[in-house]
């Protein structure tokens, strides 16, 4: 149901409003101040206000609505206010349009004249925020891509995937090597979803910096912060009732997941710099080159080691992430987690780097067995038959001739 918000210091007049509203199918919620208005206003959105301009008792003059009306738009400039009084003049009524007020409305009412008035401003407004919603869309740059072509017998099973899965409402998640499609792939679900008649929007994940996250996809009001001279929609907003493409996901730092994943759960978000929650209807394709496994892993154990060390370390950098996705881990995830420990006791900055692992860059095969300890000979012998082996300790113990509580005593030992 379309929402009017209803300001009037008489709760007879409220009530009366709610009562006429109804009738047309109107959800109404009243107020007894500007105080009221104004708290409503940054809670909720409303597709019109319709407000008295005398709230102090013995006053006739309408300033207090007048003044208010300037501080209204600067929430919502696209909302229409149409105001009401019971002691109108032309010259009032003027003054309220040079204010911003839509529309002027005399009490005592005529209720046609001002249903009419109702119905036509916020037809007028839907229509006023279609429109910059289409400018904000067009201002972004979305290539355009090629058709699918696909008549490989290696793609079948995908193309059938992508006609089962495209109809539906089901958030997706594509992986594979950069280069292979990705966003190709997720053109074509798109276009054969009920959301293709709208604009598929997209975003980089990769190249969204920490600053600029919550701006980039939930937007931001004007002076939410030094660059914001206007308001701006975000990516959610812009893809209300489409399809968001979220492109290298796995590259989302560690402290933005927390809040990108209330928006995918409930649709709900909030510009940078207000406390109105929106709501977007929003399908989420997402794509990475990432090992997620390992990814999701790695992200849990940091989170462990950084509350149990009480270090405030938010994720790990590029380099970080690209050095764990180059190593096999032939440990495991036992392996892994000792690696993340090792890099949070490590690190002196708020991001694991690369160095904070402690991973060498080459192979340790590279290097001359004489040069190795008897340690790291018997720690580089285990990680050969656990990889041989797909990880299986048992196989590898036997392949080492170990008893298993042998072998276990050793991995725990090195680290593995």
């Amino acid at each position: 149901m379309t929402r009017i918000l209803i300001a009037d210091d008489q709760r007879d007049v409220l009530e009366a409003l709610r009562i006429l509203l109804k009738g047309e199918g109107y959800q109404t919620e009243g107020v007894t101040s500007l105080a009221g208005v104004f708290h409503a206003l940054e809670k909720k959105e409303y597709a019109l206000l319709l407000m008295d301009l005398n709230y102090t008792r013995d006053t006739t003059s309408g300033q207090e609505g007048l003044s208010a009306i300037p501080k209204i738009q600067e929430i919502d400039n696209t909302l229409p206010i149409v105001v009401m009084t019971a002691w109108a003049t032309i010259e009032l009524a003027v003054d309220a349009m040079k204010h911003g007020a839509r529309d002027f409305v005399t009490k005592p009412w005529d209720n046609q004249r001002l249903l009419t008035i109702v119905r036509t401003q916020i037809e007028l407004a839907a229509a006023l925020r279609r429109e910059r919603k289409l400018e904000a869309e067009n201002e972004m740059l979305r290539g355009t891509m090629p058709d699918l072509i696909a008549q490989s017998p290696t793609m079948r099973p995908v193309v059938e995937m992508i006609s089962r899965v495209a109809p539906s409402d089901a958030n997706v998640l594509i992986t594979g090597e950069n280069g292979t499609g990705k966003s190709l792939i997720a053109q074509a679900i798109h276009a054969l979803s009920p959301r293709a008649s709208r604009t598929m929007i997209t975003v980089n994940m990769g190249g969204l910096s920490e600053t600029l996250f919550e701006s980039e996809l939930f937007g931001h009001v004007k002076g939410a912060f030094t660059d914001a001279k206007t308001d701006r929609a975000g990516r959610f907003e812009l893809a209300d009732e489409s399809t968001l493409f979220m492109d290298e996901i796995a590259n989302i730092p560690l402290a933005q997941q927390a809040k990108l994943l209330r928006v995918i759960e409930t649709g709900d978000f909030e510009r940078v710099g207000s406390s109105k929650t929106l709501h977007a209807n929003v399908r989420i394709i997402s794509a990475t080159n990432a090992n997620l496994e390992n990814e999701i892993a790695a992200n849990s154990f940091l989170r462990q080691h950084a509350e149990r060390y009480r270090k405030q370390v938010g994720g790990f950098d590029e380099s970080a992430r690209e050095r764990l996705l180059q190593h096999r881990f032939p440990g495991n995830i036992r392996e892994l987690d000792h690696i993340v420990e090792r890099a949070v006791l490590m690190t002196k900055d708020r991001q694991i780097r690369a160095a904070d692992l402690g991973l060498t860059t080459g192979s340790s095969e590279s290097r001359n067995v004489e040069e190795m300890s008897l340690e790291e000979v018997e720690a580089f012998l285990i990680k050969k038959a656990l990889a041989r082996n797909d990880g299986n300790a048992r196989k590898a113990a036997e392949a080492l001739g170990l008893s298993r509580s042998a072998f276990y005593r050793r991995l725990q030992q090195y680290g593995l």
